[in-house]
Protein backbone atom coordinates (compact mmCIF):
# COMPACT_ATOMS: atom_id res chain seq x y z
CA UNK A 1 0.00 0.00 0.00
CA UNK A 2 1.33 3.91 -0.68
CA UNK A 3 1.96 6.07 2.29
CA UNK A 4 -0.78 7.79 2.07
CA UNK A 5 -0.39 9.09 6.04
CA UNK A 6 2.90 10.72 5.21
CA UNK A 7 1.48 14.08 4.08
CA UNK A 8 -0.30 14.54 7.18
CA UNK A 9 2.21 12.98 9.72
CA UNK A 10 5.11 14.96 8.62
CA UNK A 11 4.25 18.12 9.17
CA UNK A 12 2.36 16.75 12.85
CA UNK A 13 5.75 15.08 13.98
CA UNK A 14 7.39 18.43 14.34
CA UNK A 15 4.76 20.38 15.65
CA UNK A 16 2.60 18.25 18.11
CA UNK A 17 5.22 15.67 18.79
CA UNK A 18 3.71 12.67 17.74
CA UNK A 19 4.86 9.25 17.14
CA UNK A 20 4.20 7.21 13.90
CA UNK A 21 4.00 3.53 13.37
CA UNK A 22 2.53 1.61 10.55
CA UNK A 23 1.85 -2.01 10.88
CA UNK A 24 0.54 -4.33 8.40
CA UNK A 25 -1.15 -1.12 6.50
CA UNK A 26 -2.68 -0.01 10.19
CA UNK A 27 -1.27 3.43 10.76
CA UNK A 28 -0.95 4.45 14.69
CA UNK A 29 -0.34 8.12 15.70
CA UNK A 30 1.00 8.11 19.56
CA UNK A 31 0.09 11.77 21.02
CA UNK A 32 1.39 13.09 24.21
CA UNK A 33 -1.92 14.10 26.09
CA UNK A 34 -1.72 17.67 25.92
CA UNK A 35 -1.41 17.70 22.00
CA UNK A 36 -4.45 15.13 22.11
CA UNK A 37 -7.08 17.91 21.05
CA UNK A 38 -5.14 20.04 18.50
CA UNK A 39 -4.20 17.16 17.07
CA UNK A 40 -7.80 15.72 16.86
CA UNK A 41 -9.07 19.59 15.62
CA UNK A 42 -6.30 19.16 12.71
CA UNK A 43 -6.92 15.72 11.54
CA UNK A 44 -10.89 17.00 11.03
CA UNK A 45 -10.75 20.00 9.67
CA UNK A 46 -7.51 19.66 7.53
CA UNK A 47 -7.05 15.96 6.83
CA UNK A 48 -10.79 15.66 6.58
CA UNK A 49 -10.91 12.61 9.84
CA UNK A 50 -14.81 13.66 10.19
CA UNK A 51 -15.48 10.50 12.17
CA UNK A 52 -14.59 9.52 15.03
CA UNK A 53 -15.29 5.50 15.05
CA UNK A 54 -14.33 4.74 18.43
CA UNK A 55 -12.52 5.68 21.76
CA UNK A 56 -11.70 3.15 23.94
CA UNK A 57 -8.71 2.22 27.05
CA UNK A 58 -6.21 -0.51 27.45
CA UNK A 59 -4.76 -1.31 31.40
CA UNK A 60 -1.61 -2.38 31.64
CA UNK A 61 -1.14 -2.81 35.24
CA UNK A 62 0.74 -3.63 37.41
CA UNK A 63 2.87 -1.45 35.19
CA UNK A 64 2.47 2.33 36.12
CA UNK A 65 4.21 4.25 33.48
CA UNK A 66 2.53 4.09 31.02
CA UNK A 67 -0.61 2.42 32.99
CA UNK A 68 -3.29 3.04 30.75
CA UNK A 69 -3.47 3.97 26.90
CA UNK A 70 -6.47 5.52 25.55
CA UNK A 71 -6.83 4.73 21.75
CA UNK A 72 -9.04 6.56 19.14
CA UNK A 73 -9.85 5.74 15.68
CA UNK A 74 -10.68 8.67 12.89
CA UNK A 75 -12.18 7.96 9.76
CA UNK A 76 -11.35 9.65 6.26
CA UNK A 77 -14.83 8.71 4.30
CA UNK A 78 -13.67 10.09 1.43
CA UNK A 79 -10.31 8.42 0.94
CA UNK A 80 -11.82 4.85 2.78
CA UNK A 81 -8.92 5.24 5.48
CA UNK A 82 -8.49 5.10 9.44
CA UNK A 83 -5.94 6.50 11.71
CA UNK A 84 -5.37 5.21 14.99
CA UNK A 85 -4.44 7.55 17.89
CA UNK A 86 -2.95 6.28 21.04
CA UNK A 87 -2.63 8.80 24.63
CA UNK A 88 -0.42 7.38 27.35
CA UNK A 89 -1.76 7.72 30.89
CA UNK A 90 0.12 6.99 33.65
CA UNK A 91 -0.48 6.15 37.42
CA UNK A 92 -3.84 5.63 38.81
CA UNK A 93 -5.91 9.13 38.32
CA UNK A 94 -5.43 9.15 34.96
CA UNK A 95 -6.96 12.83 33.45
CA UNK A 96 -7.05 13.99 29.80
CA UNK A 97 -9.15 16.68 27.93
CA UNK A 98 -12.53 16.11 26.58
CA UNK A 99 -12.86 15.66 22.62
CA UNK A 100 -16.53 16.58 22.88
CA UNK A 101 -16.13 20.08 21.46
CA UNK A 102 -14.43 18.64 17.99
CA UNK A 103 -16.63 15.59 18.13
CA UNK A 104 -19.65 15.72 20.17
CA UNK A 105 -20.47 11.69 19.97
CA UNK A 106 -17.32 11.60 22.24
CA UNK A 107 -19.62 12.61 24.79
CA UNK A 108 -21.00 8.88 25.34
CA UNK A 109 -17.43 7.65 24.28
CA UNK A 110 -16.03 9.15 27.57
CA UNK A 111 -18.46 8.79 29.62
CA UNK A 112 -17.83 5.42 28.94
CA UNK A 113 -14.13 5.32 29.46
CA UNK A 114 -14.76 6.91 32.75
CA UNK A 115 -17.32 4.48 34.05
CA UNK A 116 -15.13 1.39 32.86
CA UNK A 117 -11.25 2.33 33.13
CA UNK A 118 -11.47 5.06 36.00
CA UNK A 119 -9.97 8.02 33.58
CA UNK A 120 -12.01 11.42 33.56
CA UNK A 121 -12.34 13.35 30.62
CA UNK A 122 -12.02 17.09 32.20
CA UNK A 123 -14.20 19.35 30.48
CA UNK A 124 -16.61 16.76 29.37
CA UNK A 125 -20.43 18.23 29.95
CA UNK A 126 -22.01 14.87 31.47
CA UNK A 127 -19.18 12.76 33.08
CA UNK A 128 -21.48 10.35 35.19
CA UNK A 129 -21.86 6.57 34.73
CA UNK A 130 -23.50 4.87 31.64
CA UNK A 131 -22.79 0.98 31.84
CA UNK A 132 -22.50 0.51 35.35
CA UNK A 133 -24.98 1.03 38.08
CA UNK A 134 -25.33 5.31 39.35
CA UNK A 135 -24.14 3.82 42.58
CA UNK A 136 -21.84 1.06 41.88
CA UNK A 137 -17.85 1.49 43.33
CA UNK A 138 -14.96 0.87 41.59
CA UNK A 139 -13.91 0.62 37.88
CA UNK A 140 -14.79 -2.74 36.42
CA UNK A 141 -12.27 -3.56 33.47
CA UNK A 142 -9.55 -2.10 35.82
CA UNK A 143 -7.28 -5.10 36.05
CA UNK A 144 -6.67 -4.21 39.56
CA UNK A 145 -10.50 -4.46 40.14
CA UNK A 146 -11.43 -7.06 42.39
CA UNK A 147 -13.19 -9.79 41.01
CA UNK A 148 -15.08 -11.42 44.05
CA UNK A 149 -16.63 -14.80 41.97
CA UNK A 150 -17.89 -17.73 42.79
CA UNK A 151 -15.69 -20.52 42.17
CA UNK A 152 -17.39 -22.56 38.97
CA UNK A 153 -18.32 -26.23 40.17
CA UNK A 154 -17.58 -29.06 38.39
CA UNK A 155 -17.53 -33.30 38.68
CA UNK A 156 -13.66 -33.18 39.77
CA UNK A 157 -14.68 -30.32 42.51
CA UNK A 158 -18.06 -30.86 43.42
CA UNK A 159 -17.43 -31.80 47.08
CA UNK A 160 -15.41 -28.99 47.59
CA UNK A 161 -17.83 -26.13 46.30
CA UNK A 162 -20.41 -28.27 48.25
CA UNK A 163 -18.74 -27.47 51.30
CA UNK A 164 -18.86 -23.73 50.59
CA UNK A 165 -22.35 -22.92 49.51
CA UNK A 166 -24.56 -21.24 51.76
CA UNK A 167 -27.65 -23.17 52.76
CA UNK A 168 -30.85 -22.35 54.83
CA UNK A 169 -30.72 -23.74 58.58
CA UNK A 170 -33.56 -25.53 59.51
Amino acid sequence: MDDWYKPITDVMQDVYKIHVEVFRDEVTLTVPAENIVEVVKTLKLVNDYRMLVNLTAVDYWPQETPRFHVVYHLRNIQQNTILCLRVSLDGNAPILPTLERVFPNANWFEREVWDLFGILFEGNSDMRRIVMPHDWVGHPLRKDYPLGYEEVQFSFNFDEIELKKPYAKE
